[in-house]
């Protein structure tokens, strides 16, 4: 156990409400009216920096319709999948000029998403069998192979690679019937909490362009929350699907270890980094990834690490009958107050909803996070290193040539690497004690909002990588607006397997805060001209062309 512990103090719903000072709101129409009122809106969007505009577009518009919806009304025929993937690539082109977020979108790729669609509406027609995602228009981040569309990964080697074959689980998604519009912009190997590389350049926060939509699914993030896609699988080995959603104020989860395949991720199954990399749903609402989960999921023959294991009903959870613990900082580790008060905020809805809170410990992170570090460049780097050679990489971008320089210090001798995999086992049984009769665990995602691109300001990433070192599912869904008008996120941690209960918490949530909103930069009103190509000045390729 982490020296850094404190006792937890254990609350009902009423006495938790009482002792942290917080106002008793119910669950319905009177906290939503409240926590709505303390932050901007679709329809009083407020002065925010850096315009005094905002858009402010209708959920009935197609492209803020959330995945689900549409997937159902394209299988019923009331929106035809060519309509619906049409007015996505109009969407991508009117943003992508600013955000940078769709990498190679050029006219032969939106030619083939749109001759998909008529396929797919014909085949409707014939009253062909059709899949849960039949004609939806979707993304996914460049670090999955695609079959027949450039997968670059960021990594100069691979500036013009076009896999042969799928990765598993873009596989599923084309078997389940969507449509692949394009590949979403990730930081060389996924290896930043920023999303630029030398290949496709930087990619912009959709809410302040002077800002950054983190990493590694930067990319992901920023398009599906500028509503140019419904539906992304990004990636997390230390926080890329989370650290996005946060920033970019969408939704997004990383699943237990061993629920979806890795077989044609950058970073494949096979050894620690593999084993901490996770592939996951990113969407502008909770049910959306209720409803990818299980399309990605399961065994494929080729993942060894994969196990059927089955779902639990997430619409059938009760919330009296979870238990579960907050904190907002561990160790030297802490969030700024108002991140702190947004975790604060959703305890208490949690606990209104009829959960018994407890507020403290935050168990051995600290000691795990250490190991894991040690760990993590015990090899000297050449893992990475590996990799750069396999995809044929000289020229690497300046954070890579920073992590590589770092971890050839930090090589360690095998027998002090195989002391430190049984030490890393030990916390691991730890944190299951520590946590043991606790069904959730909620923190922030980052210490601050999403910062500036060029900032100095040094933000604290601690509460992201433990839960890919443990492997437990872990949802991220918007609650709260910070005071620079960003959206402010957190993290739902479950035991593993137990995505159906983070899912539902994350509802709850997204019920009571609003969840993923659409009060953007107003830089991005302005709509570019189709097929005109974008070159970025600070990069080697074109984001989209004629």
């Amino acid at each position: 156990m982490s020296g850094s512990t404190t006792a937890a103090a254990h609350y009902s719903r009423r006495e938790f409400i009482r002792a942290t000072g917080a106002r008793v709101v119910g669950l319905g129409a009177a906290l939503t009216s409240a926590r709505l009122q303390a932050t901007p809106s679709s329809t009083d969007l407020g002065n925010r920096t850096p315009g005094a505009g905002r858009v402010g577009p209708t959920d009935t518009e197609v492209v803020f319709m959330p995945a689900w919806k549409l997937a159902r009304a394209i299988r019923d025929g009331e929106l035809s999948s060519e309509e619906v993937v049409r007015q996505h690539i109009e969407r991508i082109l009117e943003v992508n000029s600013h955000l940078h977020a769709v990498v190679h979108f050029h006219e032969e790729d939106r030619e083939r998403a749109l001759r998909q669609a008529r396929e797919a509406d014909a085949a409707r027609l014939r009253g062909d069998p059709v899949g849960p995602l039949h004609g939806l228009p979707i993304t996914l981040k460049d670090s999955l192979d695609t079959a027949g569309l450039v997968t670059t990964a960021g990594t100069t080697g691979r500036a013009d690679y076009i896999p042969q074959e799928d990765a598993s689980v873009v596989k599923k998604l084309r078997n389940a019937g969507a449509i692949i519009v394009g590949k979403t912009n990730t930081p060389e190997l996924t290896l930043d909490y920023k999303t630029d590389n030398l290949i496709y350049g930087r990619t912009a926060n959709p809410y302040d362009l002077d800002r950054t939509p983190g990493g590694s699914s930067g990319g992901s993030a920023s398009i599906v929350a500028a509503g140019g896609s419904p539906l992304d699988v990004g990636s997390d080995t230390a926080g890329s699907i989370r650290l996005p959603c946060h920033f970019c104020g969408i939704a997004g989860l990383k699943p237990s270890r061993g629920r979806v395949s890795r077989i044609g991720h950058i970073l494949p199954p096979g050894g620690l980094v593999g084993e901490w990399t996770q592939i996951g749903p990113m969407a502008r609402c909770v049910r959306d990834l209720a409803l990818a989960l299980p399309l990605i999921s399961g065994p494929d023959n080729l993942d060894s690490t994969l196990a059927p294991v089955p779902f639990g009903a997430w619409e059938a959870v009760r919330f009296d009958s979870i238990r579960g613990r907050f904190f907002t900082r561990f160790g030297s580790h802490r969030a700024e107050s108002e991140i702190a008060q947004a975790v604060q905020d959703a305890a208490e809805a949690l606990a209104d909803a009829g959960a018994e809170l407890e507020q403290g410990a935050s168990g051995p992170l600290m000691d795990l996070m250490g190991v894991a570090d040690l760990l993590h460049y015990g090899d000297g780097g050449q893992y990475y290193a590996q990799l750069l050679k396999t995809a044929g990489t000289e020229e690497i971008s300046p954070n890579l040539r920073a992590i590589l320089e770092s971890a050839r210090t930090k090589m360690i001798s095998g027998a002090a690497y195989s002391s430190l995999l049984q030490r890393l086992d030990r916390l691991k049984r730890d944190m299951l004690a520590s946590t043991e009769g606790l069904d959730v665990l909620l923190c922030p995602v980052c210490s601050s909002t999403a910062p500036e691109h060029r900032t100095r300001k040094r933000l604290d990433y601690a509460f992201l990588p433990a839960f890919n070192v443990l492997g437990w599912p872990v949802a991220t869904v918007r609650v709260a607006t910070g005071s620079n008008g960003m959206p402010i996120g957190i993290q739902i941690v479950g035991k593993p397997w137990q995505e159906h209960l983070v899912l539902a918490v994350a509802g709850l949530f997204e019920q009571q805060f609003g969840g993923w909103r659409h009060d953007f930069d107003a830089r991005l009103t302005a709509v570019q001209g189709a097929g005109e190509p974008t070159r970025l000045p600070w990069a080697r390729g074109t984001v989209f062309g004629s």
